[in-house]
């Protein structure tokens, strides 16, 4: 769906049912669909309807392809199971739209090597559909491809190349996802779904219920979008993942990915790779967002459990309780990728092992069972299958950031422990970080008794807009607390856009909250999940691994003192050095302003960056009665988007050295537009002097 009226599909988000069911030795049956089929008609309530009944938000099925069902089906010869793939084709309904898309997935399946062995128009039943499922209807279709003998994972990398480059080319001739989408495209999985309520999945997909479609797992996802609207293309499971939550972070998980993408680079892939970039489509759901990253780091070379673990990390502070391998992996890994936090539950799957994984706060539910029959049942409840209690040989829920893992390639079921001590092992994590990290700490060292801040602090305060109410309900409170001041909640001033009066750049912003999380995130009871450290400087490549991943600063928290700033300025580790930017401008008309400043700016960040700074400190400090000071939000804006722009954002860290930031929402803005750290220095030299007042 585009972007129209109040709607963004930015805002796409869901709440959903999720579960699968497998078998644990890998064997093949068609009761396997059956109970997908049964688990998700049994999660009907945790989906939507549109206002005709008839018309759902969505429901799925994930299954390994059915080779018997189609050997018997189709009416041209299949190589062996596992050397072709098959693609799961959403296409116009308008026969000339569709026709163009058909010859553009000829095109790029021949232009990469590989063959089209056959296709299938998938017979479908829509007389129970509703009137807006009816209407949004695409044409169903089946390619069946080869790739010049490869098979497993060199063929499933072969045909990730191949979708990609046919979404590329579909959307460069005008093709958005709701007038063509690609469901799926492996040797391994194939992907029935629909905007359909949970009982018609089956009604629609006739195929679903032949007794030779066969398989040995199957994950299933009824819909809930919160919100928003509908659409078949973001019905799930994706092709890789279920997920029931949302993603909180995601706005910055993308703006983060999208930038570190310049940096990106595999032997897997080699020159192939640049046909996959960009992974990310931000006109999709934030779960087809999750799949599309967490699809990367498995083709590239990660195990599906290494991958989430890395996504979706588990609460690793000091004073969580978990092993030290386990807590130098996740460490390790937030100096490569960000955490995609949630509420989240997420089932995945590569067609091979299947499991499911909760976010650190555990607020979504997923309940399993182990038979002693040989079968894993997991979901959002239990009871979505009727099993005999003398069959059952364990169950359980998943906590907080645990995860579940079953192998059916070697017929086990594996628990949190042994999977997250499997994978925190299997390279040095804790050697690399000990021998490479940075620490910088002095938040609460003794402060240096020389002043930062030579002029006059009363005239500084006004150059930056400060108020007595901000000194009184603002800073001293926080000063003494040690916590942002207790307001009421709601904001009745007036719209920044509408005063008559100067406004700070900040005040034109607003925070996004969540639209679902339930209950909201306490701090105090949550201090062991919630976390504010990170790494900052320059990043390595996000699909290889290697010691110098973890060469970068570590921060406990975003802010930094005075002191802190001095100790960092005067670094002289190789490779971990800073530079500095006045972002000040002149009110001199022939200096061109700010506008021209800033182009300065950021003309003089790039170039720091090719003398190998890792750290780039924009600063007002130097602010007097010539020099005023750019706005903070503003400066670090621009030098953010510009970066991005030439490929160098993940080669330096941004840290904002400002009199300007005092408060919680500022702090979080400039750090949202791009800033790695910030430095309010004024704030702490205002609260210096107020102390030594008294």
């Amino acid at each position: 769906m585009n972007k129209q009226g109040l709607y963004d599909p930015g805002y796409e988000h869901d709440a959903c049912g999720v579960g699968f069911v497998v078998e644990i030795s890998g064997k093949e049956s068609h009761q396997t669909v059956v109970d997908g089929i049964t688990i998700l008609k049994n999660l009907e309530h945790r989906g939507a309807v549109g206002s005709d009944v008839n018309s759902g938000d969505g429901a799925g099925i994930l299954v390994q392809i059915p080779h018997e069902f189609f050997l018997k089906e189709l009416e041209f010869k299949l190589p062996v199971s596992g050397s072709y793939g098959v693609g799961m084709f959403f296409l116009p309904i308008d026969e000339n739209k569709r026709n163009t898309v058909i010859s553009i997935i000829k095109d790029v399946v021949g232009s990469e090597d590989s063959e089209i062995i056959g296709t299938r128009d998938v017979p479908f039943v829509s007389d129970s559909l509703g009137t807006k499922a009816l209407s949004s209807m695409p044409f169903v279709f089946q390619t069946f491809i080869t790739s010049n003998y490869l098979s497993g994972d060199d063929l499933e990398r072969k045909l990730y190349i191949i979708r990609r480059s046919i979404e590329k080319r579909a959307a460069a001739s005008g093709f958005s996802i709701d007038d063509f989408y690609i469901s799926s495209l492996s040797c391994r999985t194939i992907v029935y779904k629909g905007m359909f309520v949970a009982p018609q999945l089956e009604e629609f997909f006739s195929d679903l219920k032949n007794k030779n479609f066969k398989s040995a797992l199957a994950l299933v996802h009824q819909r809930y979008s919160t919100n928003t609207f509908p659409s078949w293309s973001l019905a799930q499971p994706f092709r890789y993942i279920a997920h029931n939550g949302e993603i909180n972070t995601l706005r910055g998980n993308i703006n983060k990915m999208k930038a570190r993408e310049v940096t990106l680079s595999s032997p897997l892939f080699g020159d192939d790779l640049e046909k996959i970039l960009s992974v990310i489509n931000p006109n999709q759901s934030d779960s087809a967002i999750f799949d599309s990253n967490f699809e990367l780091l498995v083709q590239a070379g990660r195990s599906p459990e290494h991958s989430m673990m890395m996504m979706v990390p588990e609460p690793f502070g000091e004073k969580y309780h978990i092993s030290e391998d386990r807590r130098t992996f996740y460490e390790y890994h937030a100096s490569i990728l960000e955490p995609w936090d949630g509420p989240a539950a997420l089932a995945f799957t590569d067609g091979i092992k299947i499991g499911a994984s909760l976010d650190r706060n555990g607020l979504r539910p997923a309940r399993y069972t182990v038979t002693r029959s040989g079968r894993v049942i997991l979901a959002s409840e239990t009871g979505v299958l009727p099993i005999p209690v003398e069959d059952v040989l364990r169950q359980g829920r998943l906590g907080p950031g645990k995860m579940i893992l079953i192998d059916t390639e070697i017929g086990r079921v594996m628990y949190d422990h042994e999977i997250k001590s499997r994978v925190s092992r299997q390279q040095p994590y804790r050697r690399w970080l000990d021998e490479n990290k940075i620490e910088l700490k002095g938040l609460f060292r003794v402060p240096d008794p020389v002043p930062e801040v030579q002029a006059d602090i009363i005239k500084l305060q006004k150059v930056f807009g400060y108020t007595f109410e901000e000194l009184d309900k603002v800073l001293i409170p926080m000063a003494v607390g040690g916590s942002e001041p207790i307001s009421s909640m709601g904001n009745d001033a007036a719209l920044a856009v509408l005063s008559d009066k100067p406004q700070l750049l900040y005040n034109y912003f607003r925070q996004v909250f969540a639209q679902v999380t339930n209950p909201p995130i306490d701090p105090y009871r949550e201090k062991l999940v919630m976390s504010l450290m990170s790494f900052i400087g320059r990043e390595q490549n996000l699909l290889d691994e290697g010691p110098l991943h973890c060469n970068q600063l570590k921060l406990d928290h975003p802010v930094l003192s005075n002191d802190d700033m001095k100790i960092l300025k005067r670094s002289n580790i190789e490779g971990q050095t800073a530079g500095v930017i006045d972002i000040l401008f002149t009110l001199d008309y022939e200096s061109g302003g700010i506008e021209k400043a800033l182009e300065i700016i950021c003309l003089r960040s790039a170039e720091m960056i090719a003398a190998g700074k890792s750290f780039l400190i924009l600063s007002d400090k130097k602010t007097d009665s010539e020099y005023l000071p750019i706005p903070a939000l503003l400066a670090v804006s621009a030098v953010n988007q510009y970066l991005v722009k030439k490929g160098l954002r993940q080669k330096a860290g941004l840290i904002v050295e400002s009199g300007e930031v005092r408060d919680v929402m500022q702090l979080a803005t400039i750090i949202g537009f791009g800033a790695s750290a910030v430095n309010p220095y004024l704030a702490f030299e205002i609260i210096k002097d107020l102390i030594s007042q008294r």
